[in-house]
């Protein structure tokens, strides 16, 4: 989109005479109060914010007396009155405004300070009833700030105390606010407004029991800007939550590759997270070793022992505290990232021993089945439930002749968890809770079990007495027949071919065992 100048507002600096104040948050509003009251600037309150302000001696006219009108409706009508909004809207550069204020004995407000009721942090309390939600949107607040956002031009709009320093530091520098300024705030005021309605439509959405409403509305915060995006040429920024989750407290600033990475191990140990210890090593959001074991240690020998040449500058991750044995393996190949619930002591200050590298601690994983996930496409986004579904022994189907064993069933189970985050086409071969080859995203479902069996085979490990699991159904008996003459005794897969039969009559040919779990796991 093509965007003009603005020449046809008057970029002059902006002398301040009124203002307004009404907050929610009432942080900082006194020192900020106090600059403008040094200034001659008179000051204009609504209840909870005018009475401190006059508790702390800071002169303030309430708005019933300005609009003759007194509060009403228990507070909900305020400052929805003509001489609130006239004064706000008035464009105090153009004559016919100046002069239709003055025959209404209206005065211009040049600066609007308002932050809105806390709707986010109401809905967020435990059994918070809907009347008490309802009753915490603001409708005068975002009124103001939408108008005197719209009026940039000749109103200044602050709608956070995080605003407040820069305002009072340009404020008192030169008694005026400069244009830029104002319209940097507008801009602000509006993404806030946007924010405060998105989520009000969020939580009527919920309400609702609507999980793909007709309206994507979105409204993340900036978190934190990155050096650059999946190349040094695109820009990037990370937005949301991230320290909900992880904490990295030691190392260069993740970046957006970094990012990805974490999230996709995130996403893998959630699923893991009360198993035995476990260990996954990623690579390019891809698990390239995983093993489940008595100790973390061993199982992260047995997982690095899967791929010993993609683990080189990747992620580890871990679902027990990292003790100092497991840290000293990890150490021994250069890992960029390394993410653990905890550390134990000692830990911390081995592995800071090394500069180019990051350590996270994770706070919590991403877990529920309410959770969504985005993707943008041509012309838009794609929308869907996150793939938390999780299996039991009791959720497979045998469909040969022979029924798995304890361990086979056991390995079966883990296998799945683990094909789940591997990029389709995905095959695992795994033994005893610890893969030993990896076939991913790949355009054929038998070039993916070739690569499989090809790391094992690199690594020199047996696929004797494996199990094999796949993201979706094998379409021809050729991938049943090829895992048993690699060795694998047992399958899992969804089912669902037209050939299942054909695919059963291999499997019972080469008396191996494979349940069907009637659900897949695509990952694009």
């Amino acid at each position: 989109m093509s965007l003009q100048p603005l020449s046809s507002f008057p970029e002059k600096p902006l002398n301040i005479k009124r203002a307004l104040l009404s907050v929610s948050d009432k942080t900082g509003i006194s020192v900020l109060a106090r600059s403008l009251h040094k200034h001659g600037v008179e000051i204009i309150s609504t209840g909870g914010t005018a009475e401190k302000l006059k508790n702390e001696g800071i002169p303030v006219i309430d708005v019933t007396e300005l609009t003759g009108f007194p509060e009403s409706l228990d507070g909900r009508v305020k400052t929805l009155h003509p001489k609130i909004h006239g004064g706000i809207l008035a464009r105090s550069s153009y004559e016919p405004d100046l002069n239709e204020l003055q025959s209404l004995g209206i005065s211009p407000i040049e600066l609007v300070v308002v932050n809105l009721y806390p709707f986010k942090k109401t809905i967020h309390k435990e059994n918070v009833t809907p009347e008490e939600a309802v009753e915490n949107i603001d409708i005068g607040g975002p009124a103001m700030v939408r108008a005197a956002a719209k009026n940039f031009a000749h109103v200044c709009i602050l709608t956070s105390p995080g605003q407040y320093n820069h305002f009072i530091d340009e404020f008192e520098r030169k008694s005026q606010i400069s244009f830029e300024t104002r319209r940097s705030l507008a801009r602000k005021a509006f993404e806030h407004t946007a924010d405060y309605d998105s989520h009000i439509a969020r939580y009527f959405s919920d309400y609702d029991g609507v999980e793909l409403p007709e309206l994507l509305t979105l409204s993340v915060p900036k978190s934190g800007e990155l050096r650059y995006g999946e190349n040094p040429h695109q820009r990037a920024s990370v937005y949301g939550s991230q320290s909900e989750y992880i904490d990295c407290f030691y190392g260069k600033e993740l970046s957006f590759n970094n990012y990805l990475d974490i999230d996709s191990a995130l996403e893998f140990m959630a699923d893991f997270k009360e198993d035995l210890p476990t260990v996954a090593i990623f690579k390019h959001t891809v698990p390239c070793g995983v093993a489940a074991a008595n100790t973390l240690h061993d199982a992260y020998q047995r997982a690095f022992a899967t791929d010993k040449v993609s683990p080189f500058g990747g992620i580890v991750i871990v679902n027990q505290p990292l003790d100092l044995k497991t840290a000293e393996s990890i150490d021994s190949v250069f890992t960029e990232i390394i993410l653990a619930p905890d550390y134990e002591d000692g830990v911390i200050e081995f592995l800071k021993q090394k500069k180019n590298r990051r350590l996270v601690n994770i706070r919590k994983f991403p877990t529920g089945k309410s959770e969504f996930r985005i993707r943008s496409i041509f012309g838009g986004a794609l929308y869907q439930q996150a793939d938390h579904v999780m299996l039991s022994q009791n959720d497979l189907k045998v469909v040969t002749k022979r029924k798995p064993t304890q361990d086979e069933l056991t390995d079966l189970l883990f296998s799945w968890k683990v094909v789940k985050h591997v990029k389709s086409n995905a095959i695992v071969y795994a033994k005893n809770r610890a893969t030993c080859g990896i076939g991913t995203g790949q355009t054929s479902r038998v070039e993916s079990s070739v690569i499989a069996v090809r790391k094992a085979m690199n690594a020199d490990l047996s696929l004797k007495g494996s199990v094999i699991a796949s993201d979706a159904f094998f379409p021809f008996p050729d991938g049943v027949i090829a895992a048993a003459q690699s060795g694998a005794t047992a399958i899992i897969q969804p089912g669902g071919s037209v050939r299942d039969q054909e695919v059963i009559k291999a499997a019972d040919e080469h008396n191996m065992a494979m349940v069907f779990t009637n659900i897949r796991h695509f990952k694009h």
